[in-house]
């Protein structure tokens, strides 16, 4: 586990950033691959959509850390409020902006949305694995105590480190990894087979957020309780998994009531 790869005249060259740069790049590859597949020649805008979305994540990631849970800490050090080396990359936070942000792209382009977010899902969940690749490398998204011999002993310049010291902590970020690469491989499973526009989505959504609200009992770097029952990322994913289940089931009812009668049939009026 290594932070700094290497120094360019006494400036660091992260890990993490570099990681996370890879992710979004092999993410949009991905993405660019499986809208090629797909036939209609969205491949074309798929370069473009990966660098706004890209960016959007990130700022969403950051703006949902900050807001959400460290503003006791950054309201009053403002000036490291783009510090995200510190460890403060909210996942839910840059997804949630970055599929606003490709909605309003596929809008403005006149591109089916729902069918492209099923086209994409794959390559989101699988950016997010590398990602969390990124977070284990900076030493943040970190586990608590094990309080076993079992764990993953985090350097002394890790913010894992200063916050339990050479204590064994759960491998959360590995695990929610590993869990992304199922996900993503369910995901290509799933559309193989036949089902409805947006159900694929739906399906990610649920998955991930399943996963994740399992995950943070293992976390150890934010476990405030909601209400005390619940930490922020596991309410946040209760609320999207239920609303992505109402869409993965409400769906295929949706769009077959807007499938188009067939050609010399009128629908017949009902009497009163």
């Amino acid at each position: 586990m290594h932070q700094y790869l290497f120094f360019v005249d006494g400036f660091p060259i992260r890990a993490y950033g570099l990681i996370l740069s890879l992710s979004i790049i092999l993410a949009t590859g991905v993405g660019y691959f499986l809208a090629k597949a797909d036939g209609r020649g969205y491949e074309k805008h798929i370069v473009d959509l990966g660098i706004y979305t890209g960016i959007a994540g990130l700022i969403g990631a950051r703006l949902w850390d900050v807001f959400f849970f460290d503003w006791d800490y950054y309201q009053n050090h403002l000036s490291e409020f783009m510090n995200v080396w510190q460890g403060g990359m909210a996942i839910q936070g840059g997804v949630l902006l970055g599929v606003l942000v490709g909605v309003w792209y596929t809008r403005k382009h006149g591109l089916d949305t729902v069918h492209l977010m099923d086209v994409l899902a794959p390559a989101i969940i699988l950016g997010q694995a590398l990602g969390r690749s990124a977070n284990l490398m900076n030493g943040d998204a970190f586990g608590a105590p094990t309080g076993s011999s079992f764990g993953i002993l985090y350097p002394e310049t890790t913010l894992a480190y200063h916050t339990y010291g050479a204590q064994p902590l759960w491998p959360a970020e590995v695990w929610e990894c590993q869990l992304d690469v199922a996900i993503f491989a369910a995901l290509l499973l799933f559309r193989a087979f036949p089902h409805a526009k947006g159900q694929a989505f739906a399906l990610y959504v649920m998955l991930y957020s399943t996963a994740r609200f399992c995950l943070e009992f293992l976390r150890g770097d934010y476990t405030e309780k909601v209400l005390g029952l619940f930490t922020s990322a596991q309410t946040t994913s209760l609320v999207a998994f239920t609303l992505a289940l109402l869409c993965f089931l409400l769906l295929p009812y949706f769009w077959k009531k807007r499938a188009p009668l067939p050609k010399g049939k009128k629908q017949r009026r009902k009497s009163a």
